[in-house]
Formats: C-alpha cells, structure tokens, sequence
C-alpha cells in the first residue's frame, strides 16, 4: 500500500462520531468555564510526605546512587519500573549509557516496598528518554539520540548503526518485540521520527507517540498515533504556539475516564488536551512549564513542572502540580525538596506516575534521584 493510499484510509478511520463531537463540545465547554485565575504553587496545599530511603538500590549498581533518572510508572501488580540513563550523570541532562556496560542496566523494576526485583537493557540505548507500560504489561521505550559520537564514544551498536531516533516495545523480560522508526535515522513521515520524546498506549492498543525534542533537525514537534500491530494511522501538529501545535512536546500520556490525549507541551509552558483522533479540547497555563505528565482513573493529572519565581533560587520553583484532569482545577502542589544550588542541568519530576492508592513516584533528571510520595494519614 502507498503512503497515498495509506493517508486517506488512516483519514477515514479518524472521522469522529457524533458522539465524540458531543463529547468535545462537552468538554470545551467546561473548560471555556474555568476560572480565569488560579493560585499559586505555593497557596495550594501538599498533603503529600516524602517516604526516606525508597527504593532500595543495592550497593553493587553505582554505589547505590543514582544517575539521571527519566521516567517511571507503575503496572497492573503495583510494581514500579524506572527507566534512567545508566547511573551516569554526563552530559549533565542528557547523561548517556554509551559505555556503561552490563553493571549499570537502564531498565529497573522494584516492588512497592522498594525492593528491586529485576534489571536489563544495557546495549540498547544512547540517550534514553521516553517510557510507559501497556495493559498487557509490555514496555514502551524510546531513544533520542541523533549523534554518531558522544563524548568521544561511538552510538553505534553490535551491528554497526548508530542508536537513536526510535521507539521500542519490549516484553517484561525484555525481547524486542517491535520497532517504530528507522534507528539512527532523522525523519518526519509516516515511518520516522526526529527525537522521539515519549510514547503512551491506548486500552485498545493504538500507540501515540510525541515526536520532537528540542533541538532536532526537521524541526519536529508533533504527535504520531499507530495501530496495535505498528501501523501508521495518522499524525497531527508542528512546531508553534497557536492550539494544536508545539514546541518540545516533552511528555505525552492517554488515560482518565474519556481517555484524552495529554501532552506536556514545554516549551510553551502548556498541558494541552486532545481526543485520541487528534481533536483539540483545550490548552492548560496552570500547571507551569511541564516536564512531565500522568493521569490517573480518577481523573487526577499529575505535572512535574516549574514556575517562575523571583523569590526562589535561580528565579524558579518546582515540583509536582496536582489538579482535576476533566476541567483544570488546581488541588495540591508537592515542592520539589531538591537545593536548585545543587541541580547543574536537567528538570525535576521529568517523569511521573501514581498508583491506585495515590502513592506518588517522581524521577529526576537534575536532582539525580527516584521519589515515593505518600499522603498523610
């Protein structure tokens, strides 16, 4: 089938219902009632405590400290998966595993008290970045890399290409089982992406990738959505600030009772929501400048975030915003514990994740840590 082809049979399975267009109506019109104004991080409540010393990091994996840590999310058992950039911290902010052999895997899995169960992944990675886990348990990771050396080190792999620019599906135990992208290869079509950001899985399998991180070559900046079985279904956005565009869509997840498409459009310092048929709903200012985002099935966002701050260090503060993800009301703020003194490059809570008992996880990149929050009894 050509891509002619393909674009106008992708463009038929993506008419929405009335249903659907009922739906949006519904949902704009909430959001069109929204307060104008909301309060700041620090007027809000953090119900939330910092629970010491978890997880436990076994001494023979880099001393027991952490390096960059990316993304985490919990599965359907309760067991927490963290995907972090081989225990190294150089290039500070987009630390790479080129060289870190099999001592310091990038794929971690832990149970809820913090006790690692399982590790591997070390070879497939330059630059990891992107990572969720789908109904069935598979993970979803992605690599962003688009350099041929990093710090002297060659990013080509076993068989000669350079690693980088793709989107993987791996089984719990770690087999490939799918690729999306052409490794090592930039591009901005049907079957390649620039910079692959993040990726987030629907119930029915169809798989939405945010493509375009800040710099890349093509000026990516855009959300890809493909069929359970990897086919390519249709793409909407490009690099702006008007509704429906982006600039470094740096997070992207599915879920909440209507299943929206959330997307932590950073660079314009804006959560904004989409149908799964790549409908705009609306865009949201409240919750800072997003790194990261997370809904869960009570339809509670979480955004790891910064704020512009006069009176902070370095002339912002950070955290984990936490609001209703149906109309953008604000409910608590978690202040990121980390001294900004000590924070050289990269964001906090650059990804993020909550467990059916409202248990918060949050992993940094800057602060070189992985945070369990709990709320108080």
């Amino acid at each position: 089938m050509d891509n002619k082809t393909l674009h106008h049979r992708g463009a038929a399975l993506v008419q929405p219902s009335v249903l659907t267009l009922a739906a949006i109506a519904a949902f704009a019109g909430a959001a069109r009632a929204q307060p104008t104004h909301y309060p700041k991080p620090s007027e809000l409540p953090n119900p939330y405590r910092l629970v010491e010393g978890w997880p436990s990091l076994p001494k023979s994996m880099n001393g027991g400290r952490w390096g960059e840590v990316i993304r985490v999310h919990v599965d359907a058992r309760g067991n927490i998966w963290v995907f972090h950039r081989c225990f190294n911290v150089v290039p500070a902010g987009s630390a790479t595993c080129l060289g870190r052999g099999r001592a310091n895997p990038p794929i971690l899995e832990f149970d809820p008290s913090g006790r690692l169960l399982k590790s591997f992944g070390a070879g497939l990675f330059a630059y990891p970045h992107g990572f969720t886990i789908d109904g069935d348990g598979n993970l979803w990771v992605t690599d962003v890399n688009d350099q041929e050396t990093i710090l002297g080190m060659s990013a080509r792999n076993a068989s000669g290409v350079v690693m980088g620019q793709e989107v993987l599906k791996l089984s719990p135990e770690g087999k490939v089982l799918m690729t999306l992208g052409k490794e090592g290869v930039a591009a901005t079509g049907p079957d390649g992406f620039d910079r692959p950001t993040s990726v987030a899985v629907a119930p029915n399998g169809n798989i939405f990738i945010s493509d375009g991180h800040a710099p890349n070559q093509n000026g990516a900046a855009r959300v890809v959505k493909f069929s359970k079985d990897g086919r390519f279904i249709k793409a909407w956005g490009r690099k702006g600030s008007a509704p429906g565009e982006f600039d470094e869509p740096h997070d992207i997840f599915v879920g909440g009772s209507h299943g929206w498409v959330y997307v932590a459009d950073r660079r314009n310092s804006r959560v904004q929501v989409f149908d799964q048929e790549g409908n705009f709903i609306v865009a949201w200012k409240q919750f800072g400048q997003p790194s990261s985002v997370f809904v869960g099935k009570d339809d509670t966002i979480y955004v790891g975030a910064s704020f512009p701050d006069p009176a902070a260090k370095k002339g912002e503060s950070r955290g984990i915003m936490i609001g209703n993800a149906i109309e953008g009301s604000l409910k608590a703020f978690i202040p990121d514990p980390a001294d900004l003194d000590n924070v050289i490059r990269g964001t906090s809570a650059s990804g993020i994740g909550a467990d059916s008992m409202g248990s918060v996880f949050a992993a940094d990149v800057g602060a070189h840590n992985l945070r369990k929050y709990v709320k108080f009894n």
